[in-house]
């Protein structure tokens, strides 16, 4: 009798009713904080356990104004950005998930902003919050101004709000200006910025993809002034010699920029030089001109500011129009330079005359560790010449030959003095 009595068990009709106990005075307390935060904001005083269970249970729909100087970064800035975002991968944000949110929050606000529309402090009040906490910016999408419509004109039915520009208009023209931004994000290290809409509708125009002139001189004169930049990439913005000229004539002598990416614009000639002049005077490591239309001339201006670098360990010429003119002139630069450790010319017209220039390099230079030479016409004569050069050749680990011409034997020979010092690398590093 008694054993049953000890198993009898009391259901109740509310189902809300728990057997625990009533929790404690503190808990309630924090549960209390938890929902009067706005006001009484009441956070630094607690123990870190007690700031833990108030992250757990503070609202993701808080104004930023409130939270952003007072929580740290833990369980409710990750709440935040699961709650905002499907994929939320923060290893890319110095595993902080406060950096994440502040960073991606400020990235819309840019991305969305209209100019002569959206009003500039819906960008500027956020800066205050977040100008500790943001380390990179990553701009895929810049707006235009909205044309006004002529009176008396009818709107066309599939007319979006990015009108198309006429001449006249795109005198004007201008995107968002990154000054103000730049000059209060006093620990910003990365810039990444793509000059172009994600949907243009019915109305698209080259013009709604490129970088105009003040657009280009404004940045130009943002980034001068942010001293902590690190990293500069500015693609598919159709960037041509005048306008990187006067982006170069810019970061001449910024203490910070150590990587500057440029690809898949329309450099030519001009453009080349002025980066060969930057090359000449800055602390670039590493330089990525890939895709755009950069022939012999400008490859030897910046073979000669090679030659005397000190700093560059990576330089990307591929799919442009170096030519063999262009190419051997890096090759020469190379018999001086003593710390560029990986070099592109694929897709460049280079021949046979390059790769031969190429491997008497490979017979001296010990600090050159990648080299890509594909989709050119290297042909028997310079394939033989490479593997000859390989064959003597203890520290280039990476090799691209692939559509090149060369024959079967001398890529098998080059493919394996390649691995032979790959192995050696993996053996000193054990």
């Amino acid at each position: 009798m008694e054993n049953k009595r000890n198993m009898r068990r009391i259901i109740a009709e509310d189902q809300n009713w728990s057997l625990a106990l009533v929790p404690n005075l503190s808990v309630i307390c924090l549960q209390c904080i938890a929902d009067t935060f706005e006001e009484k904001q009441v956070f630094e005083k607690l123990a870190p356990d007690q700031q833990d269970l108030i992250q757990e249970r503070l609202s993701p729909s808080l104004p930023l104004h409130v939270t952003a100087n007072l929580v740290p970064d833990g369980l409710y800035w990750r709440r935040c950005c699961e709650q905002r975002w499907n994929v939320c991968d923060i290893s890319h944000y110095g595993h902080s998930w406060k950096r994440m949110f502040l960073e991606r929050h400020l990235e819309n606000a840019i991305e969305l902003f209209i100019p002569d529309v959206t009003k500039p402090k819906t960008v500027l009040d956020l800066l205050p919050l977040c100008k500790n906490d943001v380390r990179r910016l990553n701009i895929s999408q810049l707006l235009l101004p909205v044309k006004k419509p002529q009176k008396g004109k009818r709107a066309e039915p599939f007319e979006s709000a990015f009108v198309i520009f006429n001449e006249e208009d795109k005198a004007s023209m201008e995107h968002f200006d990154f000054g103000p931004v730049l000059e209060k994000l006093i620990n910003l290290e990365e810039l990444h910025l793509v000059y172009t809409i994600k949907q243009c509708g019915m109305n698209f125009e080259w013009s709604m993809f490129e970088i105009t002139d003040r657009d280009c001189r404004s940045l130009a004169m943002a980034v001068k002034s942010c001293k902590t930049l690190k990293l500069l990439r500015l693609r598919q913005s159709q960037v041509e010699d005048e306008k990187c000229q006067v982006l170069v004539r810019y970061l001449l002598d910024h203490p910070s920029l150590r990587h500057l990416d440029l690809s898949h614009n329309v450099i030519g000639d001009g453009g080349a030089k002025a980066v060969g002049e930057l090359l000449a005077r800055s602390k670039l490591e590493t330089l990525d001109l890939c895709n755009n239309k950069i022939s012999d001339p400008g490859a030897k201006a910046i073979a000669r500011a090679l030659s005397n670098n000190v700093t560059l360990s990576s330089l990307n010429l591929r799919l442009n129009q170096v030519g063999d003119g262009g190419g051997q002139a890096i090759a020469e630069a190379l018999e001086n330079n003593t710390t560029l450790s990986h070099l592109h010319l694929g897709g460049n017209d280079v021949s046979w005359m390059t790769a031969v220039a190429l491997s008497k390099v490979l017979l001296k230079n010990k600090t050159l560790k990648s080299l890509n030479l594909s989709c050119n016409n290297l042909g028997e004569i310079g394939g033989k010449a490479l593997a000859e050069a390989m064959s003597q050749n203890s520290t280039l680990t990476e090799c691209d030959i692939r559509q090149t011409d060369v024959d079967e034997q001398s890529a098998a020979s080059i493919n394996a003095a390649v691995w032979a010092n790959q192995r050696a690398e993996w053996d000193e590093q054990v």
